[in-house]
């Protein structure tokens, strides 16, 4: 009995099977936070409420007291890079959303294009190296190989169908409007310091580049030539 008191409690062993789940649910977690796709459409909807947030009131954009006919085509000129470099962002904003509304209206445009951007960002875009080729038809393909086919089809969708002819028109007509805007518009009301042009304002390529960059930080991105 004496021997049974004076023994040390037995140690019971401990086992780590419990936390193991815990610390994949986490690595999971942290490599879904730190996806490519995520990184880029974070990086995206950063720049564009970065942009929206300096844009100028509508009220000051069709205020019609400022409007007026100009002397000559020099004058128009300068009205409308003054104007642009004021404006920008409502601009870009105006030329978007006529090229949404083409696009709108053309439905069989927009399924082509969207899946067309969709083949771009799954395929080549957001893919990694750790990820295993494309397997298609009973066969491998290469990243060369799937640049070139959506090169190819990209190009087969813009002059081989209407999806050229709605963007063509629409960012023709987007312009237009911009154009005769800054044109018409009178920009001795700005006050515009053309020593400090208004900046951060991100257009549609400063977008992709800001969200391209932010992607391939992550160390997983695949480099390609």
């Amino acid at each position: 009995m004496a021997a049974g008191a004076n023994s040390s409690p037995a140690i019971l062993p401990i086992s780590t099977a419990a936390a193991q789940p815990h610390n994949a649910a986490g690595n999971h977690q942290l490599s879904s936070d730190n996806s490519p796709v995520r990184v880029f459409l974070t990086a995206v909807s950063d720049n564009i409420r970065f942009g929206l947030a300096n844009r100028r009131p509508w009220s000051e954009v069709v205020d019609r007291a400022a409007f007026s006919k100009p002397e000559s085509i020099s004058e128009a000129t300068l009205r409308l890079r003054k104007n642009y470099n004021h404006f920008r962002t409502n601009y870009l904003t105006i030329v978007t959303a006529v090229l949404a509304i083409s696009l709108l209206t053309n439905p069989f445009s927009l399924f082509l294009l969207s899946g067309l951007l969709a083949a771009w960002l799954f395929l080549y875009v957001f893919r990694q190296a750790s990820d295993p080729p494309i397997d298609c038809f009973g066969r491998q393909f290469s990243d060369r190989e799937t640049l070139l086919f959506l090169i190819v089809s990209t190009v087969g969708v813009i002059f081989l169908t209407s999806v050229g002819s709605v963007i063509v028109s629409a960012l023709m007509m987007g312009v237009g409007v911009v154009s005769l805007h800054g044109a018409f518009r009178t920009p001795e009301d700005l006050f515009i310091d053309e020593q400090q042009p208004q900046g951060g304002v991100p257009g549609f390529l400063t977008l992709l580049n800001g969200g391209a960059a932010a992607a391939s930080q992550q160390p997983t991105m695949h480099a390609r030539v």
